[in-house]
């Protein structure tokens, strides 16, 4: 399969978990709305997709939402299989993303650093 065609495969993906996260289709309990499906990988020969999720919520939520997605990932599969035409559709591995994090923390720090910078200015205006 093309690279291309993997990619928004990948995005289909993608929308449908949000969708079925976003309006509360994932019964179990453990599965917040404040979950965010960031990305997903499929591999060359359609077997697996690994689905990145992440949230502001504290780590040990998210992981327990992961857990809770992962346990509800045969019913995931089927439901989207039954809307996207594809002759073998990949098993979802769900995974950790903090990369969203990560970004977050990053620009705190650059604000952070804009301050000490700016007071150090004042301070040498002076």
């Amino acid at each position: 399969m093309g690279e291309f065609r993997m990619l928004r495969l990948g995005e289909q993906i993608r929308d449908e978990i949000s969708q079925m996260i976003l309006r509360e289709q994932i019964k179990d309990p453990r599965v917040s709305t404040f979950l965010s499906v960031n990305r997903v990988e499929v591999s060359r020969d359609l077997s697996y997709a690994r689905v990145f999720v992440s949230s502001f919520l504290p780590e040990s939520k998210i992981k327990t939402g992961i857990e809770g997605l992962q346990s509800a990932a045969g019913f995931i599969q089927s439901s989207i299989a039954k809307k996207l035409t594809i002759r073998q559709f990949p098993r979802l591995t769900f995974v950790l993303d903090e990369s969203m994090k990560a970004g977050f923390e990053m620009v705190r720090k650059l604000t952070r650093l804009e301050k000490e910078e700016a007071g150090e200015n004042e301070k040498a205006d002076e």
